[in-house]
């Protein structure tokens, strides 16, 4: 592999902000990235096409097609990044340093990384050797709405027979990963003088009753459900923010509770959502308070894998036995498009999402190799 036109790709990548973010006040397109991705690809002889999301002004999804027929590999990653604290890194975010055997940059392992390495590793044979194609996708918003692969989901599109998603493992194949939700209570009371608590209707009384519930629910899934495959091996609920009131002479009118729920693969998450509902509805009924209960984010569903063909197949090449993962990924709704899916790529995520993120440099000539093995044996050998 050509470490110096890696380098300049990844850091073309990287100067192109394409932060995804819940708050529009951090949001923004990925466009140019897309456009990156796809001028490249174009130069190597794939079939290029740019998909808007619908409803998403400025998103875009990538599918980049290098030979013909049925069955396949897709290389997946996604082209946003997380916003970040530039006051906070060693250098500029949006330009790749190197020192001490990596890359730094924002993105450079979360994961526009994998990128360079997927094209790389697609010339390491000639146009006409491929007998099923080789698909590079890149997704936009995984890091906020998963709006692209619930878009790629939603149209089926594209097919594959297999599918790598090279998020950050270290190589590392992972085989099944937890799901999160991220929901969020409102209670909405009746303010009044404190002096008299029969004048109005205290939020944050109801709040500490709704919350008592909400730590008997979390040991009880606890208890209920259990998967030693994970190093946190049942559902995890962190209380994550609440907001509420704004003076204490005055009856708290209204209070915001924000929580997660890291799910395993056998706990439904619709069930979940309505369990806590119907709680809420009964609460309410007793009280005269609105209580309203919405997801903050497009629920991540879990993902496994079992012990898959590609499974095995990266189990072998990699001399790595399949992990477990508690963060979400794209996986689940590739899967939910009929393809062997696997979690793996260079990269460590203990430095994703983190101040001067970077790519070790030992790591880039292994992956490369890994992903060459991958294209021969779904695309060259077909097999």
């Amino acid at each position: 592999m050509d470490l110096a036109h890696y380098t300049q790709q990844l850091a073309q990548l990287v100067a192109q902000p394409s932060v995804s973010s819940t708050s529009s006040s951090y949001d923004q397109s990925n466009e140019a990235v897309i456009d990156l991705l796809a001028s490249w690809t174009q130069s190597l002889g794939f079939r290029v096409e740019k998909m808007a999301l619908p409803n998403n002004p400025g998103k875009f999804n990538l599918v980049a097609t290098l030979g013909t027929g049925s069955g396949g590999l897709i290389l997946s990653g996604h082209s946003d990044t997380v916003p970040c604290n530039p006051d906070k890194w060693q250098q500029d975010p949006w330009q790749l340093t190197q020192r001490d055997g990596a890359l730094y940059g924002l993105g450079a392992t979360d994961m526009k990384g994998f990128f360079p390495l997927a094209l790389a590793a697609s010339q390491h044979f000639k146009a006409h050797e491929y007998r099923a194609p080789l698909i590079i996708l890149a997704t936009a918003d995984e890091e906020s709405s998963m709006a692209g692969a619930m878009a790629l989901r939603d149209q089926s599109y594209p097919i594959s027979r297999a599918a790598v998603i090279g998020e950050p493992t270290g190589l590392t194949p992972i085989r099944a990963h937890k799901g999160v939700m991220m929901e969020s209570i409102r209670i909405v009371g009746q303010s009044g003088h404190s002096s008299n608590p029969e004048l109005g209707l205290n939020a944050m009384d109801i709040a500490v009753t709704l919350l008592s519930y909400l730590k008997r629910l979390k040991r009880s899934l606890r208890s209920r459900y259990h998967d030693e495959r994970f190093a946190i091996s049942y559902p995890t609920m962190n209380f994550g923010c609440i907001h509420g009131g704004d003076s204490p002479n005055r009856i708290c009118g209204e209070v915001n509770i924000h929580f997660d729920v890291r799910t395993l693969p056998d706990l439904i998450q619709d069930q979940l959502r309505q369990e806590i509902a119907e709680y809420c509805a009964k609460l309410a009924a007793k009280t005269g308070a609105i209580i309203q209960l919405a997801p903050l984010i497009n629920s991540v569903p879990s993902f496994d894998a079992g012990i898959s063909e590609l499974v095995q197949l990266c189990e072998q090449l990699t001399e790595n036995s399949a992990q477990t993962v508690a963060f979400g990924t794209e996986a689940p709704y590739l899967q939910a498009m009929g393809m062997d899916t696997v979690v793996m790529g260079p990269g460590s995520i203990d430095v994703a999402h983190q101040p001067n993120e970077f790519i070790e440099l030992s790591q880039l000539e292994p992956a490369y190799a890994l992903i060459s093995k991958l294209i021969h044996h779904y695309c060259i050998a077909a097999l």
